[in-house]
């Protein structure tokens, strides 16, 4: 499946966040839309998702417009993981994964052995089996960010919108939910991220975006997108963007031109 959108405004009733956005993604393709706080990007996912009407434009999901799809029908083609959540209710993280497949039942059905099995592998695929039995409210924050990608993997999307996966989460568990990410990508996966992170975007993305006061002012491969002219547009800092030898052969990073030490 391919998602394209094209010349998509976006906003609330009454404001309007962003402009002029047009990018295209397809199966096995990681982008990675970099920006500021306030600068948009979860109002495009959720845009881009059906949650809100766009304010103009057009998204597609392969052949067909977003307009003329169903919730469920979107909820069957994309799998949204939303920002790390603490949760209210005392759920157990297999029972969490298994509300992904709420987008494959009627209205009144219950999940059923067939659905159960799916979650599981789900679990599996994230390499969390053993916290099935445990209490989603009572484990870590990148444990619940594991269980959410999973519960999203059981909708069985063809494309995955992951709203900054690696939010709060500390190194470690950083580098585990990357590591899925490029997992999925070489399962034939299509993902769209969002991150403030812009290394983590030299380490997992094809193609980067940059959003800056509601408009796209960069797309392309990281190497030609991430620059510290771009850095310098969205951010508003200086960053020098260099390279470092590193497992598996060399890489850039991003490094912050701090002031000298006191």
């Amino acid at each position: 499946m391919r998602l394209a959108v094209e010349n998509l405004a976006f906003g609330y009733p009454g404001k309007r966040v962003g402009a002029g956005v047009s990018l295209a993604l397809g199966a096995g393709e990681v982008i990675c839309l970099l920006g500021p706080n306030g600068g948009g990007k979860t109002t495009l996912f959720k845009t881009i998702l059906g949650l809100i009407p766009a304010q103009g434009g057009d998204v597609r999901y392969g052949d067909a417009p977003l307009s003329s799809l169903s919730r469920a029908e979107v909820a069957r083609l994309a799998g949204y993981v939303p920002q790390a959540q603490s949760g209210y209710f005392p759920f157990s993280v297999f029972d969490v994964v298994l509300m992904g497949r709420a987008a494959h039942l009627g209205p009144f059905a219950a999940p059923g052995k067939h659905d159960r099995e799916i979650a599981r592998a789900a679990l599996a695929t994230i390499g969390i089996e053993r916290l099935a039995n445990a209490i989603y409210t009572r484990i870590s924050g990148g444990e619940r960010q594991m269980a959410l990608i999973a519960r999203a993997l059981a909708q069985q999307p063809r494309l995955l919108v992951m709203d900054e996966p690696t939010a709060s989460l500390d190194f470690g568990n950083q580098v585990r939910v990357l590591e899925r990410i490029q997992n999925l990508a070489r399962a034939g996966l299509a993902i769209v991220l969002s991150t403030h992170d812009p290394d983590q975007a030299l380490l997992v993305a094809d193609r980067v975006a940059m959003l800056h006061e509601g408009r796209l002012v960069r797309l392309g491969p990281p190497a030609e997108t991430i620059t510290p002219e771009s850095l310098k547009l969205v951010y508003g800092v200086e960053i020098a963007v260099i390279e470092i030898a590193a497992a598996g052969g060399r890489r850039r990073v991003c490094v912050p031109a701090l002031g000298p030490r006191a």
